[in-house]
């Protein structure tokens, strides 16, 4: 997928493309040092990782730009940094390898993102409540669940991107939890999926 091809699907402004262009190179240059994301990804950048993250712009609720967003295991910040300098108001990336944060803090200082960094494990943070959570490539649905309750505002929604297993997933944590799911086409690959997941509450 070329830059172009990407804009276009995204919709998203000149201005914010030259600061994804910026993103992209400085994780195709630390990646060299510091596995990021995997080498062959980054063959097919735009699709792999940049419009998988920015697809999910068009599922936040209410008005996208005043979203606040707790992006679960961010890893080289896929899909919270790419939502962030797309123009959510507030994205908070969770992530505990030391070497992925000072890399996110880098692209977040060269592109003016409004993110807010938390170096350490999910479980180990004081929970503090917000409209929307994201994450890809995590964990399993039943165990992705436990960590985005507690950060999950009365009425608030998770956003997970999923691949071929996400419907065994599925049946998996409805053993563990309620909830209300739609599921979204992806528009990164034929094989993957949306899930979006609202009401969540655990089976009493």
């Amino acid at each position: 997928m070329t830059p172009e091809e990407f804009s276009d699907l995204a919709g998203v402004s000149r201005e914010t493309m030259e600061k994804l262009q910026t993103y992209l190179d400085l994780l195709q240059r630390w990646n060299k040092a510091i596995n990021l994301v995997g080498r062959e990804t980054l063959k097919d950048p735009w699709r792999r990782h940049f419009l998988d993250s920015a697809q999910l712009w068009s599922l936040l609720p209410g008005d996208a730009p005043s979203q606040r967003i707790v992006d679960l295991g961010s890893g080289a910040g896929f899909p919270g940094l790419v939502l962030s300098i797309m123009g959510a108001r507030e994205v908070h990336l969770i992530e505990a390898d030391q070497r992925k944060v000072t890399f996110m803090r880098h692209v977040s200082r060269e592109t003016g993102a409004p993110t807010v960094f938390h170096n350490d494990r999910i479980e180990a943070l004081t929970p503090f409540t917000v409209p929307v959570v994201t994450a890809r490539a995590l964990a399993p649905l039943p165990k992705l669940l436990g960590y985005a309750a507690p950060f999950l505002q009365q009425g608030g929604i998770s956003l997970f991107l999923k691949g071929r297993e996400a419907e065994q997933e599925l049946t998996a944590a409805a053993t563990e939890w309620k909830m209300k799911v739609k599921r979204h086409r992806s528009k990164s690959s034929d094989e993957a999926i949306i899930l979006e997941i609202g009401d969540l509450a655990r089976v009493s």
